[in-house]
């Protein structure tokens, strides 16, 4: 376990005359709040915090920060309040506690909404404060490292959430170190199969490859000796996630990925990076499309290096990244690099000058704390944060040659919404470095761009297929949900007042009485208008609602047998929600599970309300849940799912050998795993690919399956298909 002396001990390395006993304060305070908790690994509770805080050290935060690490828990998991926290150490630690503290004590309506605020809370602390952020990334890294204590569905979730949030932070932040640690840690649990076959194929390639980065080492050492340039030169393997998310991408086998390591070369000065990457231009053929100046142009995060792809020795690919020592610090620590707590002048306090924000230096933060203010809805929050997270950029030009970042597969409508909102909403075509093209045309560095508007132009949901960027769709998603929203109130009174006529309720008079406003905290709406467009937007049935205003307005239950119809009415068609779901304010509905990706027992599902098929169950990481509207969605979670079959894909690569096919579905007949279906191409390598549609009864049986199946000898690859 770490030690407070060890975490002393770094501060001392980076600052002169810490404040040390700040820290030994706050280190014998959190001990003694979390005296007698153990963590589910059966530690002292405080090693949580220690790693933490020495996370923090090692990043070379300030003694305030540092301190935060080691009380961060205490204000949620004991007695501790925020004020008691000011002071005994002082408002600036006070206010990062509070800033990463989760709001559990406030009610929300379900799981996913409270995480959503938690996650809203994070980013407005952090726009007032980066350090909030740099606790809370060291917290979740170390509860990542130590994940494996907690039970399955456990773990799924938290890594979900990780991958979703917390890892693209710690990029958008500059901390490649934390985010690909993060990445890896996340692909671990959410893809266990996938971690454990890439983790020992990179293992063998490390051993084999090591000769070879070696000699490139070597070379490039002799490359800097002989034009008397001073640098450092060292080759890694890429992470594992990396590659996965590139195979993935790219369609490719790990056999199939040429360019696994990457070499890094340090120098002293701008004009020595630019040197270095002439000679090694000169040296190897470079690839084409394959180089980017990110020192000209750095990336959101301040990352600044030349990259470029060469055919290499012996006619492998390699990638160079070069760059300055400065910006090499600013690669590996971001903004804990960049951002020094020595503002206010020498001498004077550590600390923040009064009024200074973060998101004034951060123009992705900015953005995300002007379109935040726009969505009332935390679970469309947490979309467009996804969104705006993870994209890389790409970077254009105005024809008054002003530079505009967006994500990577940006249209020209998303170029026009980061212009300005009217810009966008006003959008009637494009040019492209002079020529006309579609709305839905996508980006590319160095493009020249000008909008086209009407004054009579409109946002068109179809926008809203190929936009890429949170600002065009909240703002396209407005103006449509304002014009449906009043479709659904026009359809609803309609639905309403045919149902209220075959059981004697005057809906028109109901609501003119004020009838329906007792309705509307019953049913979690603010309003009637709001009540209405639940309705017509299928998230409450005429009848139920009919069936309260009866009671309400009568005193007495709706007796439906005296108003019985001869037409059975769809809903007494509709088969009940299925067994082991747990769908948020709907019942009696249609459940159908989606075929795209095929949802398991044991993983974050999502449901979306169709149009006449009831709802349709995702998988929370489909692809197509992005595309969805957001008033359509449903918070849905297993509750002790039944025992049945649930289908879903898996891809075996194996070599073209007699029997693999036979031993391959004995192995699965072994663990009671159906196959429905399944087709096989073989390879001119000697490889087979064999793909099946199995049964399982939940995602453990899968990757237990999985696992054995890879275990066969001559097996390469055993996947599960998104």
């Amino acid at each position: 376990m770490i030690r407070i002396n060890e975490i002393t001990d770094k501060v001392s390395t980076y600052i002169d005359n810490p404040d040390l006993d700040l820290i030994q304060r706050a280190y014998v305070f959190s001990a003694q709040a979390h005296d007698g908790v153990v963590r589910r690994s059966g530690e002292p509770y405080i090693s949580h915090p220690m790693n933490v805080a020495y996370l923090l050290a090692d990043m070379q935060l300030d003694e305030a920060t540092v301190a935060a690490g080691l009380l961060h828990d205490t204000v949620e998991d004991t007695d501790t309040t925020v004020d008691e926290i000011e002071e005994m150490f002082g408002s600036d630690v006070a206010d990062i506690v509070d800033g990463v503290t989760k709001i559990s004590q406030m009610d929300f309506e379900s799981k996913a909404v409270q995480q959503a605020e938690n996650i809203r809370k994070l980013i407005l602390a952090m726009a007032e404060d980066i350090r909030v952020l740099m606790v809370k990334l060291a917290d979740r890294l170390h509860n990542m490292r130590t994940l494996e204590f907690m039970k399955p569905v456990k773990q799924r979730l938290i890594a979900q959430e990780t991958q979703d949030i917390y890892a693209p932070l710690a990029n958008r932040l500059g901390l490649h170190r934390v985010k690909t640690e993060l990445e890896d840690l996340c692909l671990r649990y959410l893809k266990p199969d996938v971690f454990g076959q890439l983790r020992e194929a990179v293992a063998e390639h490390r051993a084999a490859g090591e000769q070879y980065i070696d000699r490139v080492i070597d070379i490039m050492q002799d490359m800097l000796q002989k034009n008397r340039l001073k640098g450092v030169v060292y080759g890694r393997t890429k992470h594992l996630h990396s590659i996965h998310v590139k195979m993935e991408q790219q369609g490719l086998t790990f056999d199939e990925i040429y360019d696994l390591i990457a070499f890094r070369i340090i120098l002293k000065s701008l004009k020595d990076c630019y040197a270095v990457l002439g000679l090694i231009h000169a040296t190897w053929r470079p690839v084409p499309g394959r180089f980017k100046d990110y020192i000209s142009i750095p990336k959101a995060n301040m990352y600044q290096s030349l990259h470029t792809t060469v055919i290499g020795p012996d006619g492998e690919r390699i990638e160079f990244q070069i760059r300055t020592e400065e910006m090499h610090q600013i690669a590996e620590y971001g903004v804990a690099a960049h951002w020094q707590y020595k503002e206010v002048g020498k001498g004077a306090k550590r600390g923040r000058t009064a009024g200074t924000r973060d998101a004034e230096r951060y123009t992705w933060l900015k953005q995300i704390m002007d379109w935040q203010r726009e969505l009332s809805d935390p679970r469309e929050f947490m979309s467009s944060l996804r969104l705006e997270m993870f994209q890389e950029e790409v970077y254009v030009f105005t024809p008054n040659g002003d530079i505009k970042e967006l994500p990577d597969g940006a249209t020209t409508v998303d170029f026009a919404y980061a212009i300005h909102s009217e810009v966008g909403d006003k959008c009637a075509g494009a040019k492209i470095n002079g020529r006309i093209v579609p709305l839905h045309t996508t980006l590319k560095n160095g493009d020249s761009v000008e909008i086209i508007t009407d004054k009579n132009r409109v946002p068109s949901r179809d926008w809203l297929k190929f936009v890429k960027t949170a600002k065009a769709r909240t703002r396209i998603k407005h103006y449509v949900r304002t014009v449906e929203r009043s479709r659904a109130i026009s359809l609803a009174k309609e639905l309403l007042e045919k149902e209220g006529r075959r059981v004697g309720i005057n809906v028109q008079k109901a609501i003119k009485d004020g009838e329906f406003l007792k309705l509307v905290s019953e049913f979690n709406c603010g309003s009637v208008d709001d009540l209405l467009a639940q309705v017509g937007f299928s998230r409450f049935t005429p009848r139920k609602v009919l069936k309260r205003l009866y009671a309400v307005m009568h005193g007495e239950a709706l007796d439906l047998r005296k108003h019985r119809s001869k037409e059975p009415e769809p809903e007494q068609k509709a088969k009940p929600k299925a067994d082991g779901l747990n769908i948020s304010g709907v019942d009696n509905v249609l459940v159908r599970f989606a075929s795209c990706c095929n949802p398991l027992p044991g993983e974050p599902i999502v449901g979306y309300i169709t149009r006449g098929r009831g709802v349709t169950i995702h998988r929370a990481d489909c692809h197509n849940v992005n595309n969805f509207e957001d008033e359509r969605l449903l918070q849905v979670s297993w509750e002790g799912a039944e025992e049945k079959p649930y289908p879903a894909k898996i891809k075996v690569k194996c070599l073209n050998k007699p029997g693999m096919l036979g031993k391959i579905c004995n192995m699965l007949a072994e663990m009671e795993v159906n196959i429905d279906s399944g087709d096989f191409e073989s390879k001119v390598d000697g490889t087979s690919i064999l793909n099946f549609t199995v049964e399982v009864r939940d995602l453990n049986q899968l990757y237990s399956a999985l696992a054995k199946v890879k275990a066969l000898k001559a097996v390469k690859e055993a996947l599960r298909l998104s």
